[in-house]
């Protein structure tokens, strides 16, 4: 990946080491469970036992691998980063291709049949479509590497995601 102005930071823990590979879970902020989604999120979950849908599982499936070129050790806090242009693709991709085709196909059908049933099934086979083209894009983001997070730094000791120590 080439060196992008714009990045998103987030810092992360490692948790594993696998000879090339440390995996690594990115930390919750302190924010992080306090808002309104907190429980369809599974940051409000009460049992951090572990288990499937608490919080130790979400977190366990948010884990992530990257290449230990730099030979981070478990424990150790990290600073990752992620092109913010990749990110608009990828949100893009999720969301706007899959509205764009349902929204294109309703409006097709709307023009040429003018029937509100050929106008629904028009933008419901239009989701679909858009769903799979959206797979195949993503697939392709994802094979040339441009939505997974990059080594940045070692975090500083008390650093947060905003930036600072404290």
């Amino acid at each position: 990946m080439s060196p992008d102005l714009h990045t998103v930071e987030g810092i992360a823990r490692v948790v594993g080491v696998d000879g090339a590979v440390a995996w690594l879970e990115p930390e919750q902020t302190s924010s992080c469970g306090s808002c309104a989604s907190a429980a369809s999120c599974g940051a409000g979950d009460t049992n951090p036992a572990g288990g499937i849908g608490t919080v130790a599982d979400r977190i366990a499936a948010r884990r992530f691998a990257l290449a230990n070129a730099n030979g981070l050790r478990v424990g150790e806090r990290v600073v990752v980063g992620v092109a913010e242009r990749a990110l608009i693709r990828a949100a893009l991709t999720a969301y706007g291709l899959p509205l764009a085709t349902a929204l294109t196909a309703g409006g097709l059908a709307e023009s040429a049949w003018g029937s509100d049933l050929a106008t629904l099934a028009a933008m419901a086979g239009g989701l679909l479509g858009g769903l799979l083209l959206a797979r195949l894009v993503a697939h392709r983001l994802r094979a040339r590497g441009e939505l997974a997070p990059h080594f940045l730094r070692r975090a500083r000791p008390g650093e947060t995601c905003g930036g600072s120590a404290t």
